[in-house]
């Protein structure tokens, strides 16, 4: 073999050695975002399923406040037993910089019973929600929903009163800049412990 034949056979083995490089490297990170994207869309699920669960065992506050403490397009308040401690918390669910957090407050154990401003324990849910102004996280419904399209979703804030029905829906993107598109989680919370009150 001649001097010129070995670099050329060299230069030829670098080139498939480079390729192979960069068909790995791409492998790698592709089996990376799609893990990411199966983790997070998992999580997600998960954190929807919880809500929808204890919204709709929300029930009435320790000091008689009404089950639903407040309603927003990216957050709600409710009143529910969360601990199982018998004893009425105030759980409040949340979209802050793409990620969905729980923040739970206890009364304060005196007569009469009250619940302190802000969340004494916060624990983070779920990230790389990508909700926007035009895809809100909470939709609140009304007991006609849904024969009566016209009114519902109720517009936000809402008045507690009207609350029958509260859809929570995520978006879930770890890298909005790439494909797949969002991944969409939803479901509906009937507040099961309303029947008692009356509009």
């Amino acid at each position: 073999m001649s001097l010129v034949e070995m670099l050329m056979a060299i230069f030829i083995l670098l080139i498939g050695l480079e390729g192979v490089s960069l068909l790995f490297v791409n492998s790698w990170k592709m089996n990376r975002f799609v893990l990411e994207t199966g983790n997070a869309s998992l999580m997600a699920s998960r954190t929807v399923e919880t809500i929808v669960r204890d919204i709709r065992r929300s029930r009435q506050a320790d000091n008689g406040d009404y089950p639903v403490e407040s309603g927003g397009d990216n957050d709600v308040q409710v009143y529910i037993d969360i601990d199982g401690d018998s004893v009425t918390e105030r759980v409040h669910y949340y979209l802050l910089d793409g990620s969905i957090y729980r923040g739970v407050t206890e009364p304060n154990a005196t007569l009469p019973v009250t619940y302190p401003n802000g969340d004494q324990t916060v624990t983070l849910l779920a990230e790389y929600i990508s909700n926007t102004p035009a895809d809100p996280v909470f939709s609140y419904y009304n007991e006609d929903y849904p024969s009566d399209v016209v009114n519902n979703p109720l517009v936000t804030p809402v008045s507690v009163q009207d609350v029958r029905l509260i859809r929570v829906h995520l978006l879930v993107n770890i890298d909005p800049v790439r494909a797949p598109n969002n991944i969409n989680v939803e479901s509906f919370a009937e507040l099961r412990n309303l029947n008692n009150y009356a509009n």
